[in-house]
């Protein structure tokens, strides 16, 4: 004996991510990062404000002492020079800046910080106002120049005061600001989360309690249900009540299987216990006549095409479930095929002495496959014909509109119970269960006509009562959209 092992392949595992992380990520990102921005604008902001008035400020110090400096003749007069020197140096001094000034040639003649007299500065903001262009501007280390030009005789410009201001104070009130903001930012950061995770959990919650429900029911308790409560209507709502919903059809799905099997081990073990009983019955007797022989045989043959008859119903009902069976559209006359079906038929109405009637409203040309659709409409009338008593009427009507046709069968036979009409279509379902061998079929015959009519894009509808007949009114549209 060989053994043949095969090993299956291990599917590849997914890393798992928490939607409740994937949630507090999406806040964060939507939330806090904005806040972020938000706060650094602000403060970029006021930094700016800041640097602004202080350069006005400045520029307004600068014009200040440019006019001092042109009402003294500080540039032309030596002895009004310490007067005026003293005043700039206690104003700087007070002021914390440094004052510069230069004659027009851009060389200082004055320095309150005594460390650039002499010396040329060949600065923007310097040449600017030279050219009459009061200026101020901050510079790439912090420091702010402000330039104020000095005007002559003859509205001419002979020099220009500079002052020089670090931006330390502002940078400090910069500072402190942006620590009160980030703490704040940051406790604001703090009770966020708290919501956020608060959230989350109200959101994933609800998704964990489906997740392990559905896990649950894929292994097979469809007994399970999603408890929905509240008053609000939400997508988590709608997801459990869809979820519910699956599980109901899930489990009607398996009681139909259920049933089903039960159905089928009946159907086969009826005939194979005639057939066993029957070959032991010739087994076990001795000298048993040749008429027995062939009485017992006969019945073999009948149980044995009994079973036939039902798996290639089942094999059939399978194959429209699974779409194996192609349909073959095609121009049909219905006319043509409804005498047929009436032709075949009426021999066994006549048999039971029935009245079997065919009614035509006008000639109906319609895309279908007639083979199949032929099969289930002589179910149909092979059904009303068996359940209609002696001197009953099956009346078997063809008509159209400018969309469906429309065929009906109505007997005057034994009806089916109101609430049983909606079941007659299910595999193995009789409403008379003493009647499966009186009438004989499988069982299947109603549900192959269901599936045809299904598959031609059709409908079909019973009314009936008791003890007065069945109505079964089918309905297929005259032609077939091209996609099947």
């Amino acid at each position: 004996m060989v053994t043949i092992l095969t090993k299956q392949k291990e599917q590849k595992k997914l890393p798992f991510i928490s939607l409740r992380w994937i949630l507090l990520g999406a806040y964060l990102v939507a939330g806090i990062v904005p806040l972020l921005l938000l706060a650094s604008t602000m403060l970029h902001s006021v930094q700016g404000y800041f640097v602004e008035e202080r350069k006005k400020e400045l520029l307004s110090q600068a014009n200040v002492i440019s006019g001092q400096v042109t009402s003294s003749g500080f540039l032309y007069h030596d002895e009004n020079r310490s007067d005026l020197e003293e005043g700039i140096l206690k104003t700087s001094q007070d002021e914390d800046y440094r004052v510069l000034i230069l004659d027009d040639s851009c060389t200082v003649i004055y320095d309150t910080g005594y460390e650039d007299v002499g010396k040329t500065f060949l600065l923007p903001e310097v040449i600017q106002a030279l050219q009459d262009k009061d200026t101020a501007k901050e510079q790439k280390d912090g420091t702010v120049y402000a330039a104020a030009s000095i005007v002559g005789a003859g509205n001419s410009r002979v020099g220009v005061v500079l002052i020089a201001d670090g931006l330390t104070d502002v940078h400090s009130i910069i500072g402190d600001i942006g620590k009160e903001a980030y703490l704040l930012l940051g406790a604001l950061v703090f009770l966020v989360l708290v919501m956020m995770i608060v959230i989350s959990k109200v959101f994933t919650e609800p998704v964990k309690s489906l997740i392990g429900i559905i896990q649950r029911m894929s292994e097979g308790h469809f007994e399970q249900r999603v408890k929905v409560s509240g008053k609000v209507h939400n997508e988590i709502v709608d997801l459990a009540i869809a979820c519910n919903q699956m599980a109901d059809q899930l489990e009607k799905v398996e009681s139909t299987r259920q049933q089903f099997v039960s159905n089928v081990s009946h159907e086969l073990k009826t005939p194979l216990s005639s057939v066993k009983v029957l070959s032991e019955s010739i087994l076990l007797q001795e000298d048993v006549p040749k008429e027995m022989y062939v009485e017992f045989l006969h019945d073999i043959n009948s149980e044995v095409d009994r079973m036939t008859a039902i798996i290639n119903d089942l094999l059939t009902l399978v194959k429209l479930d699974q779409k194996e069976i192609p349909l073959n559209f095609q121009e049909t006359d219905l006319n043509h095929m409804m005498e047929d079906i009436i032709k075949r038929l009426q021999p066994l109405a006549d048999a039971k002495g029935v009245s079997l009637q065919l009614e035509t409203q006008k000639e109906v040309h319609a895309d279908a496959d007639e083979m199949k659709l032929s099969l289930a409409i002589s179910n149909l009338v092979d059904n009303a014909v068996k359940y209609t008593p002696e001197e009953g009427t099956v009346k078997v009507s063809l008509d159209a509109d400018h969309q469906n046709v429309f065929i009906s069968v109505a007997d005057t036979g034994i009806g089916i119970p109101e609430d049983e009409v909606n079941r007659i279509f299910e595999r193995f379902y009789r409403v008379d269960k003493t009647r499966d061998r009186e009438t004989g079929g499988t069982g299947l015959g109603l549900s192959i006509t269901h599936s045809t009519i299904m598959m031609h894009k059709g409908s079909i509808k019973v009314n009936s009562k008791e003890e007065e007949g069945t109505t079964i009114l089918v309905r297929i549209p005259l032609k077939q959209s091209a996609a099947q």
